[in-house]
């Protein structure tokens, strides 16, 4: 069924057919090629309401108003030429749309930088691209201050409301846009640079992965094809009913963020937006605006989905209540745990859609995805890539491995980055010269639908046997009492590595680091067993990541202690 409705989308003169590009990769024949076209399409859009927050709304037509003032006054007043950086700093306020696409307006390479980041890490990633304005919010000011007077970057601030030093203008200054002006006159080209996106730091110091025009602009393309294969398969022809209202919970910097963007702006929808994660308030929220698409890392959907169902208004299989207006919940960031879906199904059955992908910093957002009966069927898969995405499983030295065999994922298309900026060892090392991506993840294929097995520097190995951490986390995530788990290689003097656990329990919880243990047991063979598990809070990055850095050198030490003192793994971080 998926392959009939994809070769009628993407036959050729369809809606999302392909062509060979001069570099041998796929590209969409009959879309935009830069992202100032694509938001020039939602003009049209008008008085539809676009952005919805606490701090205030923005209809389309307000939205491209105001960004197309401040573009003007980026080019006309501050003397931003193209190419030139502009780094966006902020929580996700309705303005941080203004200003990434005043700066794709203004030709500029927009930098969306990490909100949660310290003053030193903000530094590390100015210096390194050097841009010559900053658009932050209040809360972020002084954070950027000592760099801004370094170096005499020009600063727009917003939502601050006390003074500001002379050298930083504040946006509510600058009075009502007209909506009868016209952008800047500047066209940007396709191999012109868009974005540069920084790695979330995981194992190392953040890259910037540069984006080129035609890269963001394919990224654009990706979700309206998953959303127009998984229309038809419910028996829909895509773009019926009304326009998606999306509860947006992924931080605006990064990647998750864009893919959940560009399908909402693509057709006209709604972003309604949160200051911050809090679960009652996104029932509150989704209750509000009727929102009918959910959008977030798992660990807040699964969040959601408790608080929904500790609600007095919940409902049975296929019922409504607090989720009553939900059709679609998206998860990404992080791998889904597999219950995830199974949980969703018991409760509401087919009435909201899921959907869960894959997708990269380097490859733009969101570039495979598996959705609705797929998705129930195989839970432990990402799905299948965009028609402008090829994939292939490789091993050590590049080979195509065979159907179900574990090996590297390569993936090559349009939305790929074009290298890390002023970074030519690292881009040599993630790509071939024929433009095939290393991702770092092995996977395995099976009748077309991609299973993502785990990082290839998270597994374990353990005397000569290898453990995936993945495996382990998602049995863990199966018992009733766990919230979250992640596992770790520590060191041991004979088998080379052991699997070590810290699992964080749900509120009431009695079971035992022994009893999680023999629960394990009974679902793995004994060598993935973890040897070592420890009670505590597992931290995440803003997107839902495990921070195994974070984890591995306390655990080991605390391995070490432990086995030094003649005592267990106890639940002393209870």
């Amino acid at each position: 069924m998926y392959r009939r409705h994809e070769a009628a989308l993407t036959a050729p003169g369809g809606p999302f057919a392909v062509v060979r590009g001069e570099d041998g990769g796929l590209l969409y024949a009959d879309a935009p090629r830069t992202l100032k076209e694509f938001v020039e399409a939602t003009w049209g859009f008008g008085d539809r309401m676009f952005l919805v927050a606490g701090s205030g709304t923005y209809t389309y037509r307000e939205f491209f108003a105001a960004a197309g003032a401040l573009a003007r006054r980026l080019v006309e007043e501050y003397g931003l030429r193209p190419g030139e950086r502009a780094g966006i700093a902020m929580r996700n306020h309705p303005e941080w749309q203004i200003a990434f696409w005043a700066a794709q307006l203004a030709g500029l390479v927009a930098v969306p930088l990490n909100a949660w980041w310290t003053e030193e890490e903000l530094a590390y990633a100015l210096d390194d691209c050097t841009p010559r304005v900053l658009l932050v919010d209040g809360e972020r000011l002084a954070r950027v201050d000592s760099w801004r007077r370094r170096v005499g970057a020009r600063v727009v601030v917003f939502h601050h409301g006390g003074e500001v030093p002379a050298g930083i203008e504040r946006y509510e200054d600058f009075g009502e846009p007209d909506p009868g002006a016209a952008p800047p006159a500047v066209e940007p080209a396709a191999e012109d640079d868009a974005t540069i996106i920084y790695t979330s730091g995981t194992t190392g110091r953040p890259k910037g992965a540069v984006a080129t025009q035609l890269a963001q602009a394919g990224a654009a393309v990706h979700p309206r094809f998953h959303a127009a294969v998984a229309a038809l398969r419910r028996g829909m022809l895509p773009g019926q009913g009304p326009a998606p209202v999306a509860l947006m919970t992924f931080p605006f910097f990064h990647v998750a963020a864009f893919t959940t963007l560009y399908s909402t702006m693509a057709v006209g929808g709604t972003l309604v937006l949160m200051r911050k994660w809090d679960p009652a308030e996104a029932l509150a929220l989704i209750g509000k605006h009727g929102v009918t698409h959910y959008s977030g890392p798992p660990t807040t959907a699964l969040e959601l989905l408790d608080a929904a169902e500790a609600s007095d208004s919940g409902g049975g299989e296929g019922g409504g209540g607090a989720l009553e207006s939900l059709t679609h919940l998206n998860t990404g960031g992080a791998p889904a745990p597999p219950g995830l879906i199974a949980r969703l199904t018991a409760r509401y059955g087919r009435r909201i859609d899921p959907r869960t992908g894959y997708g990269l910093t380097e490859t733009c957002g969101g570039v495979i995805a598996n959705f609705g009966d797929d998705y129930r069927a195989r839970p432990d898969s990402v799905g299948r890539p965009a028609p402008a995405v090829e994939a292939r499983i490789c091993g050590p030295g590049g080979e195509d491995l065979p159907e179900g065999e574990a090996g590297e994922l390569w993936l090559r298309g349009q939305s790929l980055v074009r290298g890390y900026w002023c970074d030519e060892k690292a881009t040599a090392a993630a790509f071939t010269p024929d433009g095939w991506l290393r991702t770092g993840d092995l996977a395995t294929v099976r009748d077309g639908l991609i299973s993502i097995v785990d990082r290839i520097k998270d597994i374990v190995i353990r005397g000569g046997e290898n453990v995936y951490c993945a495996e382990v986390e998602a049995v863990l995530h199966e018992h009733p009492e766990v919230a979250d788990a992640a596992v770790v290689g520590v060191p041991h003097p004979v088998l080379g590595e052991e699997v070590a656990a810290v699992v964080q329990l749900r509120g009431g919880a009695s079971v035992t680091p022994d009893g999680l243990k023999e629960y394990a047991r009974g679902r793995l063979a004994a060598f993935k067993v973890p040897a070592h598990l420890v009670i505590g809070n597992v931290p995440r990055s803003a997107t839902g990541k495990i921070l195994k850095q974070e984890l591995r050198e306390p655990l080991t030490a605390r391995i070490r202690g432990a086995s030094g003192s003649g005592t267990g793994d106890g639940d002393g971080g209870r």
